[in-house]
């Protein structure tokens, strides 16, 4: 991998799909609908007919986010990512912290990204990962932030440790139905 001076990077935002309503467990554990499963799947379709595997996932550690992941691998490749992708296999970050995060919370976690990656996928929950679009772009974000799997493409113009508020303008969003 390069250093990432001369490099173009893209940071795709991603809220996870839509979950299941469950009173009964807890929220970090609730799983995806079957709307879920297959929106998921539309995103990682999305992502591969847009050139825009990951290098890296940023992913919370909620089972609706990992799920969220596990499709949109599946949508990008076709198989799992244990399964062996035709793509080159990303490296991916389970972070606890990104659940709740606030922006700055998530803002710190792409921050410590390798300088060498091209593009990161983060998966995250609202309201971090609407404001973080916001943070980084306020005058094109979403006022009415990111619905279940919208996807919202940054191009950063620093290198990920220098990544600062306005510092990545929204290049492209999608909402991913499936």
């Amino acid at each position: 991998m390069t250093d990432g001076r001369n490099q173009e990077r893209t940071l795709v935002l991603l809220r996870h799909a839509k979950a299941e309503q469950s009173r009964d467990a807890p929220d970090g554990e609730r799983p995806l609908t079957a709307r879920g499963h297959a929106d998921a799947a539309a995103a990682g379709a999305w992502l591969a007919r847009h050139t825009l595997l990951p290098d890296v996932v940023v992913c919370s550690a909620t089972r609706r986010t990992r799920q969220t992941w596990h499709g949109v691998a599946m949508g990008m490749t076709g198989s799992p990512p244990e399964g062996g992708p035709a793509a080159s296999t990303p490296v991916v970050r389970y972070e606890a912290g990104a659940y709740e995060a606030q922006p700055d919370d998530l803002l710190e976690l792409v921050r410590a990204v390798e300088p060498g990656a091209g593009t990161v996928l983060l998966i995250a929950h609202n309201p971090g990962v609407s404001l973080l679009s916001a943070l980084l772009d306020p005058e094109r974000a979403d006022p009415d932030g990111l619905r279940t799997t919208d996807l919202v493409v940054h191009r950063p113009t620093t290198r990920w440790a220098e990544l600062a508020p306005g510092g990545a303008p929204i290049t492209a969003r999608h909402t991913a139905r499936g």
